[in-house]
Parts: structure tokens; sequence; C-alpha cells
């Protein structure tokens, strides 16, 4: 991480590269990035507000983009890390920052931004209250 780079809500996770996420090039197929960012988007609600408790309030997080710069190939066997962060948080709208790393090396980084949605008007709501604090408190 850069000297000074702010990554409020870190998480870092390891990732297993399954027989089933390599394509025939033997390296990871592009769509299985798309799966490990949402589990770990998933497992950065969890640790602030479970999306049990998100979507009783009838709101939900909705993405409105994902993009993936592809850096260098993983492979089965590498020991790959998942790292995810909260990047920026407006009144309703998030951005996701997130780096797959092999050995220290990136070989992918994303950005995944978004908003939260009233689940009756699919209309913007406001960012959780739980998740701003634990954000703002970084």
């Amino acid at each position: 991480m850069p000297e000074g780079e702010s990554r409020p809500l870190l998480i870092e996770r390891p990732i297993v590269v399954r027989t089933y996420d390599i394509d025939f090039a033997h390296i990871v197929h592009n769509i299985v990035y798309f799966r490990w960012l949402e589990d770990l988007r998933s497992e950065i609600l969890a640790g602030v507000l479970p999306i049990e408790e998100i979507l009783a309030t009838g709101i939900s997080p909705i993405l409105t983009r994902s993009e993936i710069d592809y850096r260098r190939p993983v492979r089965i066997g590498d020991g790959v890390v998942g790292r995810m962060w909260v990047a920026a948080l407006s009144r309703t709208r998030w951005t996701l920052a997130a780096e797959i790393v092999v050995d220290g090396q990136v070989c992918a980084a994303a950005r995944q931004s978004g908003y939260f949605a009233d689940l009756k008007t699919l209309r913007a709501a406001r960012v959780p209250e739980r998740l701003r604090r634990a954000w703002e408190s970084v």
C-alpha cells in the first residue's frame, strides 16, 4: 500500500483457486474475479452491518459499476489474497476498491460503485448509519 493511502474498513482474506475457476489457458477466468469481489463485499458488510439487517430496514446495496484491471495471471496453486475497502462514501453512494494479490504482487485491481436503494421504490436511500459511522471512525 502506498504510504499515506487510507483503506477504511479494509479486509484481507485468503482465496482458494478451484479447478472450476480456470479456463482453457490454465489461468483464472475473468468472470471468477467478479465472484471473488462479491464475496469480499459481502464480508465487508458482514463485519459492520450484516445484509440481513440491511434488508430488514427495507433497503439494499445495488451495484451500478464494476471495473477490473487485470495485471498478471492467477493460476491454480497460487496463494491468493483478496483485499477490499470502502474507498468513498456519500449520502447515498459508496465506492469499494479491491486488489487480488499473489506473493505481494497485485494481479488485479478493481473498483465497484453503487448506491443503497429503497426496496419498494428502487430509489436512492441514505447509506445505513452504522456503515457511515464505521467508515468515518477509521
